[in-house]
């Protein structure tokens, strides 16, 4: 996870780009809709805030195995168990996920409004998502790696696995913008934190497998 870390930090082009994205789609989705008169309706501002992040955790997590060469892979494979790096690389992306997360959404309140009511449940709720993407996506980006046509492998691998999550995300976002309490939304957040346990138990039962080919 630190060299992740180090890397990033060496090559913040990258880092600077993903920002550069989030802040970019929601400008442009401020510019759609202050020419309909300011705000959007918080359904369209709970969808779009999801589609925003969910095509940035694509891009954001796309590289994690992508950009290892073979002859690193192969380093590593001396190195390390195959289950440290699958949760170092889950732990990384999850932060970073986190952060941009905190950042878009922090622009999308100050440019679109806020209409949360309940904040505390929306921004756990956003964490919680932040680490679903991660360790869904990681598992499919080192699933993707191995084969050719990666980058078109990941969304149509990663996609797919991701709507059950995104039902009860927005599900919970939507709660969180009608004020309801936390009870309200106590099943959906223990069925999302057993999603995202499952897919971290998953990750480390078959990432071995899949290093070894």
């Amino acid at each position: 996870m630190l060299k992740d870390f180090r890397l990033e930090w060496r090559q913040r082009a990258a880092l600077n780009g993903m920002l550069l994205y989030v802040g970019s789609t929601v400008f442009v989705c401020y510019l759609s809709f202050s020419l309909r008169g300011g705000i959007p309706p918080a359904p369209a501002w709970n969808a779009l805030f999801w589609i925003i992040l969910l095509f940035s955790a694509v891009n954001a997590v796309a590289k994690g195995f992508l950009q290892e060469s073979r002859g690193r892979m192969l380093y590593y494979y001396t190195l390390v168990r195959p289950q440290a790096v699958i949760l170092a690389k889950i732990a990384y992306n999850a932060l970073l996920l986190l952060g941009l997360a905190l950042v878009g959404l922090g622009l999308y309140l100050v440019i679109l409004g806020n209409p949360v009511q309940n904040v505390p449940l929306f921004v756990g709720n956003v964490a919680l998502g932040a680490l679903g993407f991660a360790s869904t996506l990681t598992l499919v980006s080192g699933i993707a790696a191995k084969a050719a046509n990666s980058n078109t492998l990941m969304a149509v691998l990663g996609f797919p696995l991701m709507i059950p999550m995104l039902l009860l995300l927005i599900k919970v976002s939507k709660n969180a913008m009608d004020g309801l309490e936390f009870e309200a939304s106590q099943s959906s957040l223990l069925t999302l934190v057993a999603l995202n346990m499952i897919v971290a138990a998953v990750s480390y039962v078959l990432f071995p497998f899949l290093w070894r080919s």
